[in-house]
């Protein structure tokens, strides 16, 4: 990453000021995505430092690791480079939207080993003492073998946030508003209170939001948002779980305490997992005794 001139590359994605795009290593002949963030400021930089400093944190098969971190002068500009591996099966969404255009669905013997792996991702998030706050199919790459990863973190903050005063609760409101995305984003971060603590569970929600879609094509809030009515409202109420033969009353179950709109009831990701494993499809070959 020490050449000047840039990478030859392919465009991959583009979100307000960062690009994606497609490189070969020079050395390895190897692809790598490399994520471009423009910054205009000061804090622009920070900013990119520290989702670099947040990838640097993990060694997680299911966290998306950073191979490298530079900043380059652009003129009076300066552009942040995240070296990250490239995963050529793209995102859970478009494994969503792939099996959709056909008129599927995943199966519940796939939703429960990509729900085991986003869990696990979050859980070692949580353990150091942080929450994503971006948890969304967009946000979640596939591995060849299929496992999931999660993926950009320049949305994570601490995991405990003490609310004390009106001011802090705007400011906290605000930065959800630009950072967490709305269809996505959990009750509490809508109208924080004054007094009050958010914490991790923040993610459980939007995992519950993750779950939704894969059972059912899409986000439980994407359709309000697409039709202009608010996801403010609509998250305060609990949430209707259409019936599907496709999933078992175990599942839904699971989904719906990940839905819980009081966060002090949702339960954390620990919890969650020991449920999870107790649910996982048997491997090939092993058989379950009835009893």
């Amino acid at each position: 990453m020490g050449d000047d001139r840039g990478p030859s590359s392919t465009p991959l994605a583009h979100s307000g000021f960062s690009y994606v795009d497609l490189v070969e290593g020079l050395h390895d002949g190897h692809f790598y995505a490399l994520k471009r963030i423009l910054c205009h400021e000061q804090q622009d930089q920070e900013e990119a430092q520290r989702e670099a400093d947040m990838h640097r944190l993990f060694q997680h098969p299911n966290i998306l690791r950073l191979m490298a971190y530079s900043l380059k002068e652009r003129g009076a500009k300066h552009e942040a480079w995240l070296l990250l591996p490239f995963f050529k099966r793209g995102t859970l969404w478009n494994e969503i939207e792939r099996l959709k255009d056909q008129g599927n669905f995943l199966t519940e013997d796939q939703i429960l080993p990509l729900l085991l792996g986003i869990c696990r991702g979050l859980e070692a998030i949580h353990a150091k003492g942080y929450a994503h706050r971006d948890l969304k199919p967009t946000n979640i790459l596939l591995g060849d073998e299929g496992q999931p990863v999660l993926m950009d973190l320049g949305s994570m903050n601490q995991a405990c946030i003490q609310v004390e005063g009106s001011r802090q609760a705007l400011a906290l409101q605000d930065w959800a508003a630009q950072r967490c995305t709305i269809s996505y984003r959990a009750p509490e971060l809508f109208s924080v209170q004054s007094h009050c603590v958010i914490d991790e569970r923040t993610d459980v929600w939007s995992l519950g939001c993750v779950l939704y879609a894969m059972m059912f094509g899409e986000g439980p809030y994407d359709m309000v948002f697409q039709k202009g009515d608010s996801v403010a409202l609509a998250v305060q109420n609990d949430l209707s779980i259409p019936q599907s033969p496709r999933h078992s009353s175990a599942l839904r179950q699971l989904l719906a305490s990940m839905m819980t709109v009081d966060p002090q009831q949702r339960p954390h990701i620990p919890v969650l997992l020991s449920q999870l494993e107790a649910l996982q499809p048997p491997a090939p070959g092993q058989h379950t005794t009835q009893i």
